[in-house]
């Protein structure tokens, strides 16, 4: 690695490290429950239907308000995935897996567009854990910015 690159990883690392640090907190509860619901409908008592209310894990919840208090919220987080030409879930997965530091905005703009969509439509929340793009965006930024060595 080069001493540019190698100054580029340590001044990101510094700048986020106590967001990932925040966040790493959820690792345990987005492994338990990676690829399972997070959301249920209340609709009211057997007496008196209402209109179904979305009710999400509170962990969940907890998640995405800590994330927003981060510095890896990006409003123009669509920019992201215009350039990378990010279309799918996969598209997601493949580009969380293989980046680097250095991709910082890979990891800001996939946070940010679970986080900042689900706050007008809550189920991308849902989607987030169901699919395992939180999961492995926590697995990659921790991985990234706790190791020893600088990537």
């Amino acid at each position: 690695m080069s001493d540019t690159d190698e100054r580029l990883s340590t001044r990101i690392r510094n700048e986020y490290i106590k967001d990932v640090e925040l966040l790493s907190k959820y690792m345990n509860w987005l492994e338990k429950t990676s690829g399972q619901q997070v959301e249920s409908f209340y609709d009211g008592d057997e007496k008196q239907k209402l209109i179904q209310i979305p009710v999400y894990d509170s962990n969940l919840l907890a998640f995405v308000k800590d994330a927003r208090k981060t510095g890896l919220m990006d409003r123009n987080y669509r920019y992201v995935y215009t350039r990378r030409k990010i279309k799918t879930v996969e598209d997601e997965l493949h580009l969380i897996r293989h980046a680097h530091l250095k991709d910082i905005d890979v990891f800001k703009g996939i946070l940010s567009s679970y986080v900042m969509r689900g706050q007008t439509k809550g189920a991308v929340w849902a989607e987030g854990v169901k699919n395992g793009v939180f999961l492995e965006l926590m697995r990659r930024m921790t991985a990234l910015f706790f190791a020893t060595n600088i990537d």
